[in-house]
């Protein structure tokens, strides 16, 4: 495969980088938890009727500190609360209020890992808290000792999972007793006791916690070895049966951590789950950017078709649009753009399906009066005529109404359409809108609103590609989050190189040599990219993304759109949809409702 160049501002990764087994996540052994519990009034989280909270904070199996506090919840204890857990209104009447209490629970949790027994419920509660108190949630990473326990434990081992039960199990020094500390503490033997029984299934890191379940099975744990020589940096990553073969090919930003998963977290997809029990490696290829990385994956795929990849069959199942060269042209749907423009075909598109191709053709149609026939026809002999050219919808060269030369004019108003100016269809069928929604055919309307934004939609992707096709070279650049750059060099719709320059140098010098070892890339046939459609489509998204800005002299012609292109009718009608109304009001003209 086409290597994608990189440039010199960047030290890659090497695929040994990880020193040892732990580098594969957090040791246990290393995290501080805060095991919560709160009592409430009930209700929802949004009412935030908390109680009491009881907090242990634990390291290394050793408790480091607990916190306490009556809260006054604002609203009376019902009474079954109060008998359930002993805290009545009469203790909470000089309790700390809310705005007191939560601010000193995060202080004494922070930086923590949060634990809790039915995590849902006391976080959302916290949670709804931090709301009420125009406070920010700092969003800890969260465990919970019933998910967890429903996933370690057998059914005949216990009867179910409540606190009560695996403290009796595992044999907890205090008795949970609906009081927020006893039931935290309670609740940091259960965490003991399951860490401990997960830890002889091969999990020892907190991410590997976090993400533990039963259907990852034993084989797949051991299995989790194979992420050692992983990097931890964006790039694209290749599981690989014993013979070497292809199985599966994902990106990521953080390499190691998401090869990681597939070994060690829950996996819903059936056949993810037997691609790991083929593997036998896993390539790992560190990227400079994301884009790269995008990029290698697209390829990849394309190249290798690996079987666990659902894309691998069909990498570029787009259609589009094509005014054939022929006497007579006429519309099509085609799977791939050939070397004929210069012959007078023109093309739409692509787009991601034939239903949509086909509402861009009922669109175009509708405004320019091309043959819809598919039958091939001779400027010397005439056919039999169709339904549309008997009501004036077509020009009708089948029967000889139009010669070659008289049917030109809507050849070339087609073409125009397709290529570089909308406003022909974008008038009729405007107009169409409005006077249906002007008799208040709302429902036939949107219809028509449908045809023509799917007729914008592929045209404005057909015009922004053969715009970034047409580019010899093209040199982007955006800063990253430390204030360095990263660089890409596009080549005729190709991403040819890319690198990172670092903070606080002069990233000349490192542009100039990613332009001198980027790939070398010829111009395609027609009005695509050299590369796959889809690498076009990632690039002109990453162009288009914020503070993206073009390197001088990195750019051999202007790039630049139709100025009558698709790009701005399809930018109305988006907003048109958003605004629920069928149409694009003329400047004089009041929106119309949808219905």
């Amino acid at each position: 495969m086409p290597q994608i160049a990189r440039g010199s501002g960047r030290s890659t990764p090497p695929l040994s980088s990880q020193s040892s087994f732990e580098d594969l996540g957090t040791p246990l052994s290393d995290v501080t938890f805060v095991i919560v519990d709160l009592e409430t009034t009930g209700g929802s989280p949004a009412d935030a009727g908390i109680t009491e909270i009881g907090a242990v904070k634990v390291r290394a199996g050793e408790v480091i500190a607990e916190f306490q506090t009556l809260v006054q919840p604002g609203v009376p204890v019902p009474a079954f609360i109060a008998v359930l857990t002993g805290i009545t209104n009469s203790m909470l009447v000089d309790a700390p209020s809310l705005g007191a209490a939560i601010p000193a629970f995060l202080e004494f949790a922070s930086g923590a890992v949060i634990v809790a027994h039915n995590a849902p419920y006391d976080v959302g509660f916290l949670k709804g808290a931090c709301t009420r108190l125009g406070q920010a949630w700092p969003h800890p990473v969260v465990i919970d000792t019933a998910r967890l326990a429903r996933a370690v434990l057998q059914r005949d081992e216990v009867r179910d999972c409540k606190l009560g039960t695996l403290a009796r199990h595992f044999n907890a020094a205090t008795t949970p007793n609906h009081r927020a500390l006893a039931d935290a503490r309670a609740t940091v033997d259960v965490l003991h006791g399951l860490i401990a029984r997960v830890g002889g299934l091969g999990v020892h890191s907190l991410e590997e916690l976090a993400t533990y379940t039963s259907r990852v099975s034993p084989a797949q744990r051991r299995k989790r070895h194979l992420a050692e020589r992983v990097p931890d940096a964006p790039g694209v990553y290749l599981f690989r049966d014993e013979a070497g073969v292809a199985l599966y090919v994902g990106k990521s930003q953080h390499l190691r951590s998401r090869v990681r998963t597939y070994f060690t977290a829950s996996e819903k997809r059936t056949r993810m789950a037997e691609m790991v029990g083929l593997t036998a490696r896993v390539d790992a290829i560190a990227c400079a950017t994301g884009l790269e990385a995008e990029v290698r994956e697209l390829r990849l795929i394309a190249e290798l078709s690996p079987r666990y990849n659902r894309r691998s069959r069909n990498p570029e199942r787009s259609v589009w649009v094509k005014l054939t060269a022929e006497a007579f042209p006429r519309l099509s749907i085609v799977r791939q753009v050939r070397d004929d423009v210069d012959a007078g075909a023109a093309y739409l598109g692509p787009f991601g399906s034939r239903g949509p191709a086909l509402e861009a053709i009922e669109a175009l149609q509708a405004a320019i009066p091309l043959r819809t026939c598919t039958r091939p026809l001779s400027p010397r002999r005439t056919s039999p005529s169709c339904v549309l050219a008997e009501i004036g919808r077509c020009a009708a060269p089948c029967i000889g109404a139009v010669d070659v030369e008289g049917y030109s004019p809507v050849v070339e108003a087609a073409r125009r359409a397709l290529l570089d100016d909308v406003r022909e269809v974008e008038s009729v069928l405007l107009d169409r809108l409005r006077a249906l929604a002007g008799e208040l055919r709302y429902e036939e309307a949107a219809l028509w609103r449908d045809r023509l934004e799917a007729f914008a939609r592929g045209a404005a992707r057909g015009q922004e590609i053969a715009a970034l096709a047409s580019m010899s070279e093209l040199v982007a650049a955006r800063p990253t989050a430390d204030r360095g750059w990263e660089v890409h060099v596009i080549r005729h719709g190709r991403l040819a190189g890319a690198t990172l320059v670092p903070p606080g140098i002069d990233p000349r010098p490192t542009v100039d040599a990613l332009l001198a070892s980027a790939q070398h890339v010829e111009a395609a046939d027609g009005p695509v990219p050299s590369g796959l459609v889809e690498e076009a489509t990632r690039i002109l998204r990453w162009l288009e993304s914020e503070n993206v800005r073009l390197v001088p002299g990195g750019v051999d012609i202007a790039w630049s759109l139709p100025a009558h292109g698709a790009g701005g009718l399809l930018s109305r009608l988006v907003a048109a949809r958003r605004a629920d109304i069928v149409t694009i009001p003329e400047t004089d003209r009041s929106l119309r409702p949808a219905g």
